[in-house]
């Protein structure tokens, strides 16, 4: 009997914490004081050489919202709620898919700024802007769609955390992105996970920034790695030191030597990124609250990190009050993937993906932050000769912790713990005898498995001396001398949509010194192509490779070759394409997208094998293609191999659950093989994901007639 009651006592147990460690998500009517904007402008402006944010602020085919209707009403938002035992966050598909806050429940502090009035104003691209949260800057800061309803499911994972996905076709250019929210049993940070897909035959270009907001007052202090020694403005056109600056910086003088990381300390609004970021952590702390916010990416993909703030002072403060009623003020804590400044763009390719993750948890009783990983943050501090506070947060419970810290190689304090987001580990610790705070080290080991959950060393830096040279701007073309300068540059003002220039100055001057340059002459029929002005582009892709081939020579690149395959078969010359798109595949980089226009071309000539063929090629060097897989799905479907569609939509559903044509082909695929019920479900789901939205059947039928 005995034995019986351990078991049903172990099994209540084992059910109470697996409760505990459960995420749950739910979706809510959230009632907030919302300030109305008018009904945007019926007719979309065309490019009016307008800059926003250091780029051209192109934003057709989208239109203004940036009137108001000047009152106030109660208004129910749709909020999608992640939950577990340590962390709160909402996610609201109506107000562009941002995070709206995110919340630690162990002290109930906002480590993501929470608005709690929806009060917009004319800080984005076409508009109106909010507050607040995380908000989503792809392609450009602030992007166009930034108030607008987003795209938006949710998914339940196999290891029980449960993800909200956000996302959109970008109608400027014809792009998706999408971003995965997850939040996980038993640990106190949640994932985000970036896709942005060019879907189009074209190269582009895009900026992403996660744009953090965080709730401030004069205790709270901007976080970088200690590694980060200065700091750099938009465009790389100013520099200072970090975080102690001594320079005048963009109208604020601090030559007297001012800490630059304390909010209360740059009275005007200013923008300092971290120049070179070389560590995966960063994030800020509210030493009043004793609590703070971190975030966690590869630095490698993750380059960019940022301070942002309206200032403390007067003006900065008015500015503040007109997005807020109670909030108060905040700053932004914003890091990039792909990108270290804004504007700064990255190339992304015909039917490319570029992938990055982070991660973002609350942080307290630690008084801020020296290392950080998915694991933790550690904080060392010297608080007089012989004391050091040392402080572990951890993202999850460690029944069996132990605290290590070392003076050189001799282990000065040791001690076993339990900690957890909850109960974080902090202690003043005195040191016998002189040392040097580089050469103390300290880690925290899980004992269950002599696992070292994160460590710290202090190093000790040598001065910046010099500052890095500023970028003085764009040279006029009749100042460059030779026509790689004249190319590069204009390749530089066609990668950050440069405001009141046009590349094609710098273009057309090389082609002076040089009508036959293969580089210039592939970037101009590009532009043109772009533009639809296929006969133009073709004589320009023309004289490229005629250039690349001279001498009966195999160019070492095939982007002119791919162009011209695409303009050729935009004018409806087939026969011409099949063959320069064949000479593109024999390059590694257009091979996989040259593959795809030529499989678009059997289908539709009817020759389904040779298409299905084509299009294995094209994902065998870029699996990820969302139009290569619809497409062969659509094919095998054609061929009656049900089968094997739903295999291959299934390689992508679980990386991009709001890609409509994915989502469209499951439900082609049901409804042919005669699986009329689970048909009619699959519809039911996808109208409902569509939202009604014009632009996400335009993409669907677009994709189709493309293929």
């Amino acid at each position: 009997m005995k034995r019986y009651f351990f078991i049903i006592i172990f099994l209540v147990i084992a059910q109470i914490v697996s409760a505990q460690s459960e995420v749950t998500l739910k979706e809510e009517s959230v009632v907030m004081p919302t300030y109305p904007e008018a009904p945007a402008e019926k007719s979309p402006i065309f490019f009016r050489n307008e800059a926003y944010q250091g780029a051209s602020r192109h934003y057709y085919p989208l239109s203004m919202n940036d009137q108001y209707t000047n009152e106030k009403i109660e208004k129910a938002w749709k909020m999608v709620v992640l939950e577990n035992e340590y962390i709160e966050l909402g996610v609201s598909p109506e107000i562009g898919g941002k995070i709206y806050y995110a919340t630690d429940k162990t002290n109930d502090y906002h480590f993501v700024y929470k608005n709690t009035v929806v009060k917009p104003s004319n800080i984005g691209m076409t508009g109106a802007w909010v507050s607040g949260g995380i908000e989503w800057s792809i392609p450009h800061h602030h992007r166009a769609s930034t108030y607008r309803p987003s795209d938006y499911t949710t998914t339940v994972n196999d290891d029980g955390s449960k993800t909200i996905w956000v996302g959109e076709y970008e109608p400027r250019h014809g792009m998706r992105w999408t971003i995965g929210i997850t939040m996980f049993p038993g640990k106190s940070y949640f994932k985000t996970e970036g896709r942005m897909y060019n879907s189009t035959p074209y190269t582009y270009t895009f900026l992403y920034w996660a744009n953090v907001a965080a709730h401030t007052n004069e205790n709270y202090q901007a976080i970088f790695p200690p590694s980060a020694r200065v700091a750099t403005y938009h465009s790389k056109t100013d520099f200072t030191h970090w975080p102690i600056s001594t320079e005048v910086y963009r109208g604020s003088d601090f030559t007297e030597g001012v800490d630059i990381s304390w909010w209360k300390n740059t009275k005007k609004s200013n923008s300092f990124f971290v120049h070179d970021l070389q560590e995966d952590f960063m994030g800020g702390y509210d030493h009043g609250k004793n609590a703070g916010t971190v975030h966690v990416g590869n630095h490698n993909i993750v380059k960019g990190a940022k301070l942002w703030q309206w200032g403390s002072g007067p003006r900065g403060q008015a500015t503040e009050a007109r997005l807020t009623e109670n909030d108060g003020p905040y700053v932004e804590i914003m890091v990039g993937a792909f990108s270290d400044n804004q504007p700064d763009y990255s190339w992304i390719r015909p039917y490319e993906v570029k992938r990055w993750e982070q991660y973002w948890y609350p942080v307290k009783g630690i008084r801020g932050f020296k290392n950080a990983n998915l694991n933790g943050a550690v904080n060392l501090e010297k608080e007089n000769d012989n004391t050091i506070f040392l402080g572990y947060y951890s993202t999850q419970k460690v029944d069996n912790a132990r605290v290590i810290m070392k003076n050189k190689y001799q282990v000065i304090f040791e001690k076993r713990i339990e900690i957890s987001p909850d109960k974080p580990f902090s202690e003043s610790i005195q040191i016998d005898g002189s040392f040097e705070l580089t050469d103390l080290y300290t880690e925290l080991v899980n004992e269950g498995n002599q696992e070292i959950l994160v460590s710290y060393q202090p190093v000790k830096l040598d001065p910046v001396e010099e500052l890095p040279e500023v970028w003085e701007g764009y040279p006029a073309p009749e100042e460059l001398e030779t026509v790689e300068e004249l190319y590069l540059t204009g390749k530089r003002v066609e990668l950050f949509y440069a405001p009141q220039h046009d590349e094609m100055d710098w273009y057309l001057e090389a082609l002076k010194k040089d009508p036959g340059d293969s580089r210039t002459n592939t970037a101009v029929g590009n532009n043109y192509l772009k533009k639809g002005d296929y006969k133009t582009a073709r004589k320009y892709f023309a004289r490229a490779i005629q250039r690349l081939t001279n001498d009966y020579t195999r160019p070492a690149t095939g982007e002119a070759l791919y162009l011209q395959g695409v303009t050729l078969k935009a004018l409806g010359l087939y026969k011409e394409a099949v063959d320069t798109l064949y000479r593109a595949t024999w390059d590694y980089a257009w091979h996989s997208a040259a593959y795809l226009q030529l499989a678009q071309i059997s289908v539709m000539n009817s020759d389904f094998e040779n298409a299905l063929e084509q299009v294995n090629e094209s994902l065998w060097t870029n699996a990820r293609n969302n139009r290569a897989i619809a497409l062969k799905a659509s094919i095998l479907r054609k061929m009656g191999d049900f089968e094997g569609a739903v295999a291959i939509l299934n390689t992508i559903k679980e990386n991009d659950p709001l890609d409509f044509r994915i989502n469209n082909e499951h439900y082609l695929v049901a409804k042919e093989s005669g699986n009329i019920q689970k048909a009619e479900k699959l519809f039911a789901s996808l109208e409902k994901e569509m939202r009604d939205f014009d632009e996400n059947y335009l993409e669907l039928a677009v994709g189709y007639i493309n293929d």
